[in-house]
């Protein structure tokens, strides 16, 4: 008995070619370290190891394993002459690349050197078009399962192919060149195309012409059926007729003696293609340019066979065509009377209220104009000017027009609840003889609603939303949604109910139409011409999802054309030249109930306490609690939560609005944000981290360099666009002129701190127009320091400089009238 030995050394097979007269043999062999054992030797029961006397083998690989039991029991393969060739192709060939292979005693030629020759194979394969590469060495013949080096059998010796692949590369990467959307499938050396790539702008007759004068041979073109093309170039003709809300356009379109119906064209634009099938089953191709000037008609037109309906809504699409139209093409019938069409949709220089006229900037008279445009045509459209620029002034100026002209107005104004004082303020400032009621809160009455002697109602969202039974039973003249970017989810029930009030038309502004994605204007649009985007299902199809989606270029600009004669919009840039270098405005904010009740709570007890205290000891000795008071209700303006001695929920108006303007209003522009109170400063800053918005802070505290890095950041960085400072930190030594809007997040006791504050970014070196904005809580002791500043103008001018200054500045009354 021998004691049996495991040898851990892997062992591989090897074969052996022998030629006789009649058939070819091929032995397997084991290499083991006493040398090369045939494999029929193998003393094992199992295939699985090889025994060779008491010593025990394992395979290499699991391969290994796999060749072994096609040679086994015998070990070895008889093949005749007749079966040679294609055990050569099926089994010795794949050998070769593997194992050692001899073939000494088999006559043989090795072919090296030689240069390949392309050919190109078309084969369909779902809606693609595949372009296979065949390579040519002499009478050799390669295709892509071949290795890089190729067996065949010639007469009666073998001859080895060496494949130059470095050549075949650079012959593959010429075709390549030729499409942008080449893919390869499987990472193998076969090109394909999308059927659609294929026939747009003829790209497959160029490419055909290419291989010609490349000497390339194409081969499969019989077998295609899917690019069986007509060679006819298309011919369109269009006939418009109009109606009073739409236009019918005949069309007829042919290749040859090929017509092609509407509806042919709808389901190939539908399917993205570029091609239309014809009766005689050849593909008609219609080229790019073809598809850019017509694809848009087809897509809103209704119709079927020869006749396509269009809405008024979309004249601008039926005019361009008109624009474009060549001698080839006939394509509109008794051109006099389109011309008449054009007159109707032409903008007419109406000149604005008397009292206005010297108001209103150039840009803002165009505004105007275009508002009495969009009415006269009978569109819905949106003002959607940069913040700043006087959406409000230009829709008064029209609303104004509106009742000069009609003897009468119903208009109703829906906007947030933070600029329900701005209209009312706007309203008396510009157009003082128009009568207004705000309908909100508790003491809102449904018959106000329609009192003839009011002809402009202020409303929120909110309450829209909750009065909507109310304001379906008025017929308006005019619905206006400020900020409208409020109702860009149509499945909300605000938009909803917005939908459901009867105007004679309607108008939105909003700085911001689009702020997420394309979707964001499909609601306002539907509100104000109904059907004009059709569906919801149809919006997402053909634009929601090609574009957020995947960035389809075509459809962004099929949307523009849709969207652009119902948009106006001017950037700060473009009217640079009609603004003043800095304007100043109040934003007015209307506190909500939670706040407002904390207020007056506060506002009572220093009232009742302040009145008996100045009455015993006067100003004079009374001057720290009012100051105390004053400061208690200018925190809880801001926000509850920055009160010391108490724990108050964060209710805050003006954090609200703020953080909505700079995240929805000032776009790519940068700001600068001032308060007295670092706990406001501190909130704004959660907040806006909170909204992934990049920021930049110093307050009195902060040291030299870390004030120097922030501003070099806020300066230079295009990320950062918001700088929150303490009033006092900043109100000196700064240079600031990446900004363009400041806001006062707290009104100053002395307007000329204010200003100095401002004035950090109008300074020598800006470029920009400045718009500064100072946040006032309606109704509260910050609203009536305003207008305590207005009346003590001069005095504030000469002798106030500080909170000290400004209370000896006051009266009994002053006081009595600040905390009432």
């Amino acid at each position: 008995m021998q004691k049996a030995e495991l040898v851990f050394n892997p062992i591989q097979p090897s074969f052996r070619v022998e030629k006789e007269e009649d058939r070819y043999i091929i032995y397997a062999e084991v290499n083991l370290p006493e040398g090369k054992m045939p494999l029929e030797d193998n003393h094992a029961k199992s295939n699985f190891i090889f025994q060779y006397h008491h010593q025990f083998f394992v395979w290499k690989q699991r391969d290994d394993l796999l060749w072994v039991e096609k040679f086994m029991p015998t070990g070895f393969h008889e093949i005749n002459l007749e079966k040679w060739p294609n055990y050569l192709q099926t089994t010795l060939l794949p050998l070769s690349k593997q194992y050692q292979v001899s073939l000494d005693n088999v006559t043989q030629e090795k072919l090296k050197g030689v240069k390949p020759q392309l050919q190109i194979l078309l084969k369909e394969n779902g809606d693609y078009l595949f372009f296979e590469p065949l390579y040519a060495y002499k009478d050799i013949i390669v295709n892509k399962e071949d290795g890089p080096s190729v067996i065949q059998q010639v007469g009666d010796k073998i001859v080895i192919l060496e494949r130059d692949l470095a050549a075949e590369r650079q012959l593959m990467n010429i075709i390549e060149q030729l499409h942008s959307g080449f893919i390869r499938p499987n990472e193998g050396n076969v090109l394909a195309l999308k059927g659609a790539e294929v026939l747009k702008n003829n790209w497959f007759f160029l490419f055909i012409d290419t291989l010609k004068d490349k000497q390339i041979p194409l081969f499969g073109t019989e077998y295609l059926k899917q690019f069986k093309f007509n060679t006819a170039k298309p011919s369109t003709r269009l006939y418009i007729s109009s109606n009073t809300d739409w236009f019918d356009a005949k069309v007829e379109i042919s290749f040859g003696e090929q017509k092609v119906s509407i509806q042919d064209i709808k389901t190939m634009l539908s399917n993205k293609q570029q091609f239309v099938p014809l009766k005689d089953g050849s593909l008609g191709v219609l080229p790019e340019k073809w598809l850019n000037k017509y694809s848009l008609l087809f897509k809103v037109g209704e119709g079927k066979a020869d006749t396509l309906k269009l809405s008024k809504y979309h004249f601008s699409i039926l005019d361009e065509l008109y624009q474009q139209r060549d001698e080839e093409e006939l394509i509109f019938q008794l051109e006099g009377k389109y011309e008449k069409i054009r007159e109707r949709y032409a903008i007419a220089d109406v000149t604005p209220p008397e009292h206005l006229m010297p108001i209103l900037r150039p840009y803002q008279i165009s505004g105007f104009q275009w508002l009495n445009y969009l009415h006269d045509v009978q569109w819905g459209g949106i003002l959607a000017d940069d913040m700043g620029l006087g959406k409000t002034i230009q829709t008064l100026s029209f609303l104004q027009h509106l009742k000069e002209k009609n003897g009468k107005l119903v208009a109703l104004v829906v906007c947030p609840t933070t600029l329900l004082y701005n209209w009312q303020n706007e309203l008396k400032k510009f157009t003082p003889s128009l009568t207004y009621h705000i309908h909100h809160g508790g003491t809102r009455k449904k018959q106000l609603l329609a009192n003839d002697k009011i002809e402009v109602i202020i409303t929120t969202y909110g309450t829209l939303r909750s009065d909507i039974k109310m304001f379906v039973d008025v017929n308006f003249d005019y619905v206006i949604l400020d900020e409208s970017q409020a109702i860009k989810n149509p499945a909300s029930k605000v938009t909803k109910a917005a939908c459901l009030l009867k105007a004679t038309n309607k108008l939105c502004l909003s700085g911001t139409p689009l702020q997420n994605n394309t979707f964001d204007i499909y609601a306002q649009m539907n509100f104000l011409n109904p059907g004009m985007l059709g569906t919801v299902e149809y919006f997402k199809h053909n634009f929601s999802m090609p574009i957020d989606k995947f960035d389809e270029q075509e459809q962004k600009e099929h949307l523009r054309k849709f969207v652009f004669p119902f948009i106006l919009r001017r950037t700060k840039e473009q009217v640079a030249k009609d603004l003043p270098a800095k304007q100043e405005m109040v934003l007015y904010c209307e506190m909500g109930d939670a706040q407002r009740k904390i207020y007056e709570a506060y506002r009572n007890d220093y009232r009742d306490k302040l009145i008996g205290m100045v009455e015993e000891k006067g100003i004079q000795k009374s001057q720290l609690s009012i100051l105390q008071g004053l400061m208690k209700l200018r925190q809880i303006c801001d926000s509850p939560a920055i009160l010391k001695d108490e724990a108050y929920p964060n209710e805050s108006v003006k954090l609200e609005e703020l953080t909505r303007e700079i995240a929805e209003n000032i776009g790519g522009h940068k700001a600068l944000v001032f308060s007295q109170f670092l706990g406001m400063l501190a909130l704004i800053k959660e907040q806006l981290k909170k909204l992934g918005i990049d920021h930049e802070y110093f307050d009195g505290s902060s040291t030299i360099q870390e004030r120097e890095r922030a501003i070099e950041r806020f300066q230079n960085d295009d990320n950062c666009r918001v700088f929150l400072i303490s009033l006092k930190a900043g109100g000196v030594g700064l240079n600031l002129t990446a900004a363009d809007y400041v806001y006062i997040v707290d009104p100053w006791w002395n307007p000329a701190v204010e200003q100095q504050a401002i004035d950090r970014t109008h300074r020598i070196g800006q470029t920009k127009n400045i718009f500064a904005y100072r946040m006032i809580c309606n109704d509260t002791v910050e609203d009536k320091i305003l207008k305590l500043q207005e009346r003590k103008r001069s005095l504030a001018k000469e002798l106030i400089s500080d909170e000290v200054g400004f209370v000896k500045s006051l009266t009994k009354d002053d006081i009595a009238y600040l905390f009432s």
